[in-house]
């Protein structure tokens, strides 16, 4: 049988077994395909729509959005920027950041800054909202049988992540150039947060890094998420949980006319939780591999520089 990432019902949440099959996933693969998740098909088309439109303006208009020195937190992050750690060509993409909406004088407005809008196209704000709110219930529900699979209670990370720093990123990848390139959509990385969920992957190109090392092609059904382990939760869990790197690799030729979009959604703990190794995770041969303990802001800071977004 070939070598694929696990695919899992979210309408079997409650059976006994989720929780030790979606660990066995991420153990193995750090990503699994999840079906059934409950963000609505309607929603998901409006939302695409949406961005659809706002990467057709004119590339004047989208650069008005772009806030210089923001480490690309919130609005638009312009082609040619990200650069995967240790890469030395930029991918080929362009997107689109949306934070948590916070009230003034949160104590955390100092770790997000307020989002960008784009009043020039209707309901942008409105929709925009409601897809990170979608987001962002069905991963808190995500980690409970995460949770459990680490023999914690299943509410363990909602006090954690609650008002977590997370990022819905809308990505553009235009058509191929038609001169040759060394970049890639997206060069191989890991991702720095909890989890990701990721919709729009069923345009070929996911790759994940198998153990053996081979790249291994993830091609879910339409519709369906896909959702990997971050650096963060790979972090706190000693190494148990994997932090898996993957790309996205240029289309082969007969689909290199075609615009590639995909919106991952980065789960990330509130900005002041310290990330400590779970005593759990640390014995029987798993030394603790990271004993000092990182705020999940600090983390976050490194790694953005590292990618040079900051």
């Amino acid at each position: 049988m070939p070598d694929t990432v696990p695919t899992l019902s979210f309408a079997e949440v409650e059976a006994v077994d989720f929780p030790t099959r979606i660990g066995a996933a991420f153990e193995r693969y750090g990503f699994v395909i999840v079906t059934d998740h409950g963000i609505p098909q309607p929603l998901i088309e409006r939302f695409l729509a949406l961005y659809r439109s706002f990467f057709a303006l004119p590339e004047a208009d989208k650069r008005r959005y772009h806030l210089a020195g923001g480490g690309g937190a919130r609005g638009y992050t312009p082609f040619g920027i990200e650069t995967a750690k240790g890469a030395t060509h930029h991918d080929l993409k362009e997107f689109w950041h949306v934070g948590r909406e916070l009230p003034d004088g949160h104590p955390y407005r100092r770790y997000m800054p307020p989002n960008v809008w784009v009043e020039s196209l209707p309901g942008f704000r409105e929709l925009t909202l409601e897809m990170f709110e979608a987001f962002d219930r069905m991963g808190r529900r995500l980690l409970a049988p995460i949770a459990r699979s680490l023999s914690l209670p299943a509410d363990y990370f909602e006090d954690k992540v609650q008002l977590g720093n997370s990022v819905l990123r809308v990505i553009h990848y235009p058509p191929m150039p038609a001169q040759p390139t060394e970049s890639v959509r997206a060069g191989a990385h890991e991702d720095i947060n909890v989890i990701t969920l990721l919709l729009g992957a069923e345009e070929p190109g996911l790759q994940v890094l198998t153990r053996q090392g081979q790249w291994l092609d993830v091609n879910p059904a339409p519709g369906s998420l896909v959702v990997n382990v971050g650096d963060m939760l790979q972090r706190l869990t000693n190494g148990v949980l994997r932090s898996t790197t993957h790309r996205v690799v240029n289309p082969p030729t007969h689909r290199a006319s075609h615009a590639r979009f995909s919106m991952p959604y980065f789960l990330h703990f509130n900005p002041d939780f310290p990330i400590r190794t779970l005593p759990g995770c640390v014995g029987g041969g798993r030394p603790d591999r990271f004993p000092e303990p990182i705020t999940a802001d600090e983390y976050l800071q490194q790694r953005l520089r590292e990618i040079k977004l900051l």
